[in-house]
This record gives structure tokens, C-alpha cells and sequence, in this order.
């Protein structure tokens, strides 16, 4: 009788935020979890603490998105080092606010370069260990809800996140017989250290546009991602999953009962 060993899971920006709380999740359902992180090496390790202490093998890297070149080889490297992927998780990114006419090239292709270049060379670097290992695997993408809806203001970063979308939509296509699913999951207005509300209880949050009436948590992205990384998961495939509380589904509803303009300034 062989002993199956712990699925191997990579969660790339897991210092803090939705990262964290992903690693975490899929500790948490059995997984050995490689990380990185970018600025934040104290909450890098508070991380693996807490991988840890669900039972799983944690390895970090710190991983700068903007430099694609450099990319490939830290996944390389944290694949080695866990022994193997089953699941990869792609959520580091940046965003950023500035209206297009005023939108200085350096601000754009930084944007392009974190969220849409470096998700390439990491899903890619990912995707040929899977193939090599013929036994399947999931690619997961954390995009935004900016991935179906523009925002004033964030020109480059609906760019990337349409983007992002659609790549995931083709490796489904592309993967599906190796038995590697791709999928995306776009959360909305989420409490973490990017919104500058990490950490609350955001039932005291009062947010009369979004249709449950507050912001997620973190755990409740991550509990998505986990689902898509499990066994359960195994006929979804080019999906995207919207965690956001339902304020998608207040476009027409907002462009028939906004009474002011504040809308159209950047923020």
C-alpha cells in the first residue's frame, strides 16, 4: 500500500491580505504550501506560522512581480523545493488610481507588468511542471470584479485584470487534456491592507451599494480558492467566480438612482 503524499500548493503575494489567507485555507485542507512575498518579510513569516500550525511544510520566496524576467525562477525554485505542484494560486498584483488622459507610460506598464506580465510567467512556469508531472493540477487566478466592469480612473489595472480573465479562459481550453483545470475567482470590495482595512469585523462596515451591505473578508475569497484547488472541483474548468457581496449587480440599478457625479472622479 503506497502513502499518498500532501498536495503541494504555491500562492504567490500571501504576506498579508487574500495571499495569507489562502495559504492558510489550503493548509488547512492538507496542503504543504510554498509562498511569496514582496515588502512585507515580518508578515511573510507570520504566514508560515500559521500554515504550520494546520500541519503543512511552509517555504517562502520573495517574488517581485514587476520584473517578469526574474519571475520563473523563484517558482522554479519553491517547486523544487516542495517536491512537486498540484495547485497554483496567482494572486500577486498592485493597483493603482489615475485617470487615462493623465496616465504617465511608467504607471501603466508597471500596472501591466505586476498584474498581467508577471501572472504570465508564473501561470506558465506553473502550467509546464504540471504537464511534466501527468497528474493533473490547478491554476487559479485572483482577479477582480474589474475583470467584467471598468472603473473610472483605473484604466490600466481593468486592462490587465480583462486580461488576466481572458488567459485563464485559454488554458482552460489548451490544458483541459492534461487534466489541468484554470480557473479565476474576481472578488469586489475586500478588507485587506490594499483597501487599508485589514483585520476588522466587517459586519460594522456600512456599505449601502453592495447588496449584503459590507465589505468580504479575506477568508471569504479564500474559501472560493480552496473549493477550485479541491477534489470537488475537479469538472470546473475556464470558470470565474465573483465574490463580491453582489454589488455587480447593481450597475443598472446604480446608473438609473445616482443623483450626483461624485462617480466620475477617480478616488
Amino acid at each position: 500500500m503506497t502513502t499518498q503524499h500532501r498536495r503541494r500548493a504555491i500562492v504567490t503575494g500571501a504576506d498579508s491580505g487574500i495571499g495569507r489567507a489562502t495559504a492558510v485555507a489550503l493548509a488547512a485542507d492538507g496542503c504543504d504550501v510554498g509562498f511569496t512575498w514582496y515588502a512585507d518579510e515580518k508578515g511573510a513569516h507570520e504566514t508560515a506560522a500559521e500554515v504550520r500550525s494546520h500541519g503543512g511544510e511552509a517555504v517562502l520566496a520573495r517574488l517581485d512581480a514587476s520584473d517578469p524576467e526574474s519571475c520563473g525562477t523563484v517558482i522554479d525554485d519553491l517547486i523544487a523545493r516542495l517536491g512537486g505542484l498540484d495547485v497554483f494560486v496567482n494572486n500577486a498584483g498592485t493597483v493603482e488610481s489615475q485617470r487615462f488622459v493623465d496616465l504617465e507610460r511608467e504607471q501603466w506598464r508597471r500596472t501591466i507588468a505586476i498584474d498581467l506580465d508577471g501572472a504570465f510567467v508564473c501561470l506558465q512556469q506553473a502550467a509546464r511542471h504540471l504537464v511534466q508531472g501527468r497528474n493533473g493540477g490547478r491554476l487559479i487566478a485572483v482577479t477582480s470584479i474589474n475583470e467584467y466592469q471598468p472603473r473610472v480612473g483605473f484604466a490600466a489595472y481593468d486592462a490587465a485584470k480583462h486580461g488576466l480573465g481572458g488567459l485563464m479562459k485559454t488554458l482552460a481550453l489548451e490544458l483541459g487534456h492534461h487534466g489541468i483545470t484554470a480557473n479565476t475567482v474576481a472578488p469586489g470590495e475586500i478588507a485587506t491592507p490594499m483597501t487599508g482595512a485589514e483585520d476588522v469585523d466587517t459586519t460594522k462596515i456600512d456599505r449601502p451599494g453592495i447588496p449584503l451591505g459590507r465589505p468580504g473578508d479575506a477568508r471569504e475569497v479564500a474559501a472560493v480558492i480552496a473549493f477550485l484547488a479541491s477534489p470537488s472541483a475537479s469538472y470546473v474548468t475556464g470558470a470565474s467566480y465573483v465574490v463580491d457581496g453582489g454589488i455587480l449587480l447593481m450597475g443598472p440599478h446604480g446608473g438609473s438612482h445616482l443623483t450626483q457625479n461624485e462617480w466620475r472622479r477617480a478616488r
